[in-house]
């Protein structure tokens, strides 16, 4: 009866120990992390806007972490072939996925996904805000949006490239044409570096792109700046008129570029690496060398960054009913 008493004792004190576990659990994580290189996932190919943007966080995030960042391209999939492995990795803050605003598109576009993209992910917090700019190729006709839609009307089926599937400058293309009255094609790329290259070589007669990937080409006089996607006029294109004011009032598409970590990560591993990437936004030399890349720092927190996507999904997919966009 003695073993009998202590079995159901210790099974009444459970339910009240388990919380207490937990803590201590969480908390034991966080006193140790990191104990080694955390490892990044960024979705797109070198030299586009996420990877240029946590290449810059990287150095002073390490420091204050004290350990490094490895940072790893995983493009394909609009974005779904890096967020599977880091949904299927370790809940340890030790792998991390740093995305753009396509984060939101997935779940509408890409089918099949071998995990719940609603509940496999925690955000971390958003470190930047960019504009996206449409520019055409330098042979094209247009220089302002009035007669880029002249000349699509005209020329049914021009094309423009977009750093992939399911990114901001696919989602604006769509909703340009759904509200223009135009035909355009879709070229995704691995990222705004490769669809910078082709629109500068011709291959493509427009891009979608941020600041980052296609101001050299407006610099340098490869490709001409037509509008911004932002409500407003921001960044270093501010000089550009956007869509909105441009006769589609209410357009108003900015990326964003954010940290995001395995659901079920400790939240105190989660406050790290939020303060951590804030101490990095806030850091004055990477702070301009942001700003110089055409992003608005913004260090906005894991609550209320959670708060953003609920909105912004929303959005989202009231736009992909408006224009019927599917995976290309």
């Amino acid at each position: 009866m003695t073993g009998r008493r202590a079995a159901l004792a210790a099974a009444l004190a459970t339910p009240l120990l388990l919380p207490a576990l937990r803590r201590a659990t969480a908390q034991g994580a966080a006193s140790g992390f990191p104990s080694r290189p955390i490892r990044v996932l960024v979705p797109f190919a070198p030299g586009g806007q996420s990877d240029t943007v946590i290449r810059l966080l990287a150095p002073k995030m390490g420091e204050v972490l004290g350990q490094g960042l490895v940072i790893e391209n995983r493009p394909g999939g609009g974005g779904s072939i890096a967020g599977g492995v880091v949904a299927g990795a370790p809940a340890d803050g030790r792998t991390l996925l740093f995305d753009s605003f396509g984060f939101l598109i997935i779940p509408f576009l890409v089918k099949g996904l071998s995990y719940d993209h609603d509940t496999a992910f925690a955000p971390v917090g958003q470190a930047v805000s960019a504009p996206y700019v449409l520019v055409v190729k330098k042979a094209l006709p247009p220089r302002t949006l009035t007669e880029f839609i002249d000349y699509a009307k005209a020329n049914p089926g021009v094309t423009y490239g977009s750093p992939g599937t399911g990114t901001v400058g696919h989602l604006a293309g769509a909703l340009l044409a759904s509200r223009a009255g135009i035909q355009l094609e879709h070229v995704p790329y691995r990222g705004g570096a490769e669809a910078a290259r082709d629109l500068a070589a011709g291959s493509v007669d427009c891009a979608i792109s941020t600041a980052n990937s296609l101001r050299p080409l407006i610099e340098d006089g490869r490709g001409v700046g037509i509008a911004l996607t932002s409500g407003e006029r921001r960044g270093t294109l501010a000089n550009l008129p956007t869509i909105a004011e441009s006769g589609f009032p209410g357009f108003d598409l900015t990326s964003w570029n954010a940290m995001f970590a395995p659901a079920a990560t400790p939240a105190p591993v989660i406050e790290k690496l939020e303060a951590a990437m804030r101490a990095a936004v806030q850091d004055e030399a990477t702070r301009q060398r942001l700003i110089l890349a055409g992003n608005d720092p913004s260090a906005e927190g894991a609550a209320a960054f959670a708060a953003r996507i609920r909105r912004e999904k929303e959005v989202v997919a009231r736009i992909v009913r408006e224009t019927g966009i599917k995976a290309d």
